[in-house]
C-alpha cells in the first residue's frame, strides 16, 4: 500500500469553467488538495475495513467486565453503541474538520473503563468519567490550553505512556483468550500466570486464537489492507466450522453459532445511560479525578499524535509540520470522546488505520462520509458482530499492541536515564499491575524524582510536578488512613 501523495490532478470541469463536482468539490477542497471523488470513495472504504475490527473487540472488551454490583453491559447493545458513536463522530470530523481521520471506541481506553472504572462503581457512573474527560478536553481546546497541556510532559514519556497501553492491551489479548491464564491463589505459587489452562496449550479455542494470530502477522507482515479484519473474518469462519464438527467444552463468553437471522433492528438501549458524578460518590473526590485525569490522558496524547500523523501522511501540514485548522479537529476528538461516554462505548478517539485511506488517496473529510455511511449500515448486522467468539478477535490486540510499540519504542532517547527510566517504568507497570493509571503516576513521579536528582528540576514544567504530587498523595492515602 502506497501512502506516498497523489498527483495533483485537476478536477474534471464541466461547461463554463465549474466544477464537475459543484458545491461538494468546493465545500471539502477536492481538487484543490489534489483528490477526486473515486480517491475519496475508495479511501472512505479502505479505513472502513482495517478499523472495522473495533464492531467486534471492543464490545468483547466491555462486555467481558462487570461492575462494583456485577453487572454486565449486554453485547448486542454494544455493537449498536459502537456503530453509532463511531458513525456520528466520524461523520463530524468529516463535516466539520475536513481531514480523511476516523473515529471509534479507542483500545486501551476501553480497558481502562472495562477494568479500572466498572469494577468501582456502576456502569453508568463509569461512563459518566469518560464524559466528564470528554468535557475537560474541550475545554483545554477552547481556551487554547490543549496544546500547552500536551507539551508539559516530556516526549518520552509520552511515548511510553503509549507503548505501556499496547503492552497492556497484548496482555489482556492473551488473557481474554486463554492463551494465558491465571493461576489460582489456592497453588500458593509466586508465578502469577501460566500458559494455558494447566501450563499446557489445549483445547480448540486456544488452537483458533494461536491461528488467528498467526494469519494476523503474516498479513501485517505482507501489508494487506485491512489486515485485522481479514483475520478476524477468516478465524470466525474456522471457530464456527470447529463448533459445528467438534465437541467444545465452552468458548468462554461468545460462542460461535450462525444466527437465525443474520439482520436485526439496532438495540439503543445504552445510549444515554450515564451519570456525570455519580462515580465520586463510590471512590471519593481524589480518586474520582484520578480516574477521569487517566482517561484524559489516554485519549488526550494518543489522539494528538495519530491527528498529527496521519494529517501529516496526507500532506495536510505546512512547512512547519503544523496543520492549519487543528483546534477544530481537536474540538471534535473532545466531543467524540465525551459522545462515547454517553453512548456506553467507551471514550471514542482517533484511529491511526484512517492511514489505509489516505493510503488509497483520501485527502479530504468526504472520504469519512463514506467510512461514517458504513459504520450506520453494520448497525443492521448485530448479530453477525456478536457471533464472533474472543479466541477470533483477540489476535486483534497483540497486533495493535505491536505496532504501538514498534511505532513509539524508538523514538525515546534511552542515553538519557532521567527519561529512559521513568518510561521504562511508566510502560512496564501497566501491564505487570493491570493498571494504566499506575504507569502513568509511577513514571511521573519517578520522573520529576530522577531529573531533580540530578540537577535538572528546572527542567520539569510545574504542572508535572503538580500531577506527581497528586499521584504521589494518592499512593499513600492508605498510609495515611484516608482511604
Amino acid at each position: 500500500m502506497s501512502t506516498s501523495a497523489p498527483a495533483k490532478v485537476p478536477a474534471p470541469q464541466e461547461p463554463g469553467g465549474t466544477s464537475a463536482y459543484g458545491a461538494l468539490d468546493r465545500f471539502f477542497r477536492i481538487s484543490e488538495r489534489g483528490s477526486t471523488l473515486p480517491r475519496e470513495i475508495r479511501g472512505g472504504f479502505a479505513t472502513f475495513f482495517a478499523m472495522a475490527y473495533i464492531i467486534v473487540l471492543n464490545p468483547i472488551i466491555l462486555g467481558s467486565a462487570k461492575d462494583m454490583y456485577g453487572h454486565q453491559l449486554d453485547n448486542g447493545q454494544l455493537v449498536t453503541a459502537t456503530c453509532v458513536t463511531a458513525a456520528f463522530t466520524t461523520l463530524l470530523m468529516g463535516v466539520i474538520g475536513n481531514v480523511p481521520i476516523a473515529l471509534a471506541a479507542g483500545l486501551g481506553v476501553n480497558s481502562v473503563v472495562a477494568l479500572q472504572l466498572a469494577p468501582r462503581m456502576a456502569w453508568p457512573d463509569a461512563m459518566g468519567m469518560v464524559v466528564l474527560a470528554g468535557l475537560v478536553v474541550m475545554l483545554l481546546v477552547a481556551t487554547g490550553l490543549r496544546e500547552r497541556v500536551m507539551n508539559a510532559v516530556p516526549f518520552g514519556l509520552r511515548k511510553a505512556i503509549s507503548i505501556g497501553i499496547g503492552l497492556f492491551i497484548m496482555l489482556i489479548g492473551l488473557v481474554d483468550s486463554g492463551f494465558v491464564t491465571r493461576i489460582p491463589d489456592v497453588a500458593q505459587t509466586t508465578v502469577p500466570l501460566q500458559l494455558g489452562g494447566d501450563g499446557h496449550l489445549n483445547g480448540w479455542p486456544v488452537l483458533v486464537f494461536v491461528l488467528g494470530a498467526l494469519l494476523t502477522l503474516a498479513l501485517i507482515v505482507r501489508k494487506v489492507p485491512g489486515a485485522i479484519l481479514i483475520s478476524i473474518v477468516a478465524t470466525t469462519v474456522l471457530a464456527l466450522f470447529i463448533n459445528a464438527v467438534a465437541t467444545v467444552p465452552s468458548w468462554g463468553l461468545t460462542t460461535p453459532e450462525w444466527p437465525g437471522n443474520p439482520v436485526a433492528t439496532p438495540d439503543f438501549g445504552l445510549i444515554g445511560e450515564f451519570s456525570l458524578f455519580g462515580g465520586f460518590d463510590k471512590v471519593g473526590v481524589l480518586t474520582g479525578v484520578l480516574f477521569v485525569f487517566t482517561v484524559l490522558l489516554s485519549c488526550f496524547f494518543d489522539a494528538m499524535g495519530t491527528i498529527m500523523g496521519v494529517s501529516d501522511e496526507a500532506k495536510l501540514t505546512d512547512a512547519q509540520g503544523q496543520m492549519p485548522g487543528i483546534n477544530k479537529v481537536l474540538f471534535v476528538d473532545g466531543l467524540a470522546v465525551a459522545a462515547g461516554g454517553a453512548s456506553s462505548s467507551s471514550a471514542t478517539t482517533a484511529f491511526v488505520e484512517s492511514t489505509a485511506g489516505v493510503g488509497e488517496g483520501a485527502r479530504t473529510g468526504f472520504a469519512n462520509l463514506v467510512t461514517g455511511g458504513l459504520f450506520t449500515l453494520a448497525l443492521f448486522l448485530t448479530p453477525v458482530a456478536t457471533m464472533v467468539p474472543s479466541q477470533a478477535a483477540t489476535p486483534a490486540l497483540l497486533a495493535v499492541g505491536f505496532l504501538i510499540l514498534a511505532g513509539s519504542v524508538k523514538e525515546i532517547d534511552w542515553a538519557d536515564h532521567t527519561i529512559a527510566i521513568p518510561a521504562f517504568i511508566t510502560m512496564v507497570m501497566m501491564p505487570f499491575t493491570y493498571s494504566i493509571t499506575n504507569g502513568i503516576g509511577m513514571g511521573f513521579i519517578t520522573f520529576a524524582v530522577l531529573r531533580l536528582a540530578a540537577g535538572r528540576g528546572r527542567e520539569v514544567p510545574v504542572p508535572m510536578y503538580v500531577v506527581s504530587a497528586v499521584f504521589a498523595f494518592y499512593y499513600l492515602m492508605p498510609a495515611l488512613g484516608l482511604t
